[in-house]
């Protein structure tokens, strides 16, 4: 799940010596608004097209344009984690991957890294998601997993989030192995635990959109 294994070598990076009509060019073929700028192996920032636009002119060189996001990037051994991160931290549909030795490898996409992501939490998985609200002080996964494969259901992943409307307690999202899930809330609210809501596949997921969709759900977004 490293960010190397993602780069996406279907999206060139721009040089300093590229004239702007050429890179709306390569943006409209790849279906992009958006290009990593690189001088000499080392990673610059971002160019977006809006900013080709206000330069007006196709001659010009990406050098007369100043990029964005010189920050949206991370390092190559780095967790697809820190992808996303960095894409919602830089506002970014794209980071650039660097070695350790700042030397440029690449980009990867923000929609690859929701596919692994989504792989790597089990959500393409057929089963169910289930949110608990909790105080920190009270959690433990360990504990939880027991009730739970108590009814004979396995916790395939689990994901903890602050809770926006108390910052004391914090909300825990579990994906599941099977999709009925009435027994194991019935156990769950016996035991004490507040569930705020859930969410139950009947079959496997089918498509990219629904895998995106379903991941969006599980991290509760």
């Amino acid at each position: 799940m490293h960010a190397y294994e993602y780069i996406n070598n279907l999206i060139p990076p721009l040089k300093l010596s590229d004239k702007t009509g050429m890179a709306l060019s390569w943006m409209e073929e790849i279906r992009t608004d958006v290009l990593p700028v690189v001088d000499k192996g080392i990673f610059l920032g971002l160019i977006k097209e809006e900013r080709i636009f206000e330069a007006n002119n196709p001659d010009s060189l990406i050098a007369d344009i100043e990029p964005d996001n010189p920050d949206c990037w991370v390092f190559s051994d780095k967790h697809i984690y820190d992808v996303l991160r960095v894409s919602s931290e830089q506002n970014s549909n794209i980071v650039a991957v660097l070695d350790r030795e700042l030397n440029y490898m690449g980009i990867v996409t923000m929609e690859d890294s929701i596919s692994a992501f989504a792989d790597s939490l089990s959500i393409q998985s057929q089963g169910s998601v289930l949110i608990l609200s909790l105080s920190m002080t009270d959690y433990s996964l360990s504990e939880i997993a027991r009730i739970i494969e108590s009814e004979n259901t396995k916790v395939l992943s689990s994901f903890l989030t602050t809770d926006p409307l108390d910052d004391n307690k914090i909300k825990v999202t579990l994906k599941l192995d099977k999709p009925e899930l009435r027994h194991i809330k019935a156990t769950l609210e016996r035991f004490g635990y507040k569930i705020i809501d859930h969410y139950q596949e009947e079959s496997g997921v089918g498509s990219e959109e629904e895998r995106i969709g379903n991941l969006l759900r599980f991290l509760d977004i």
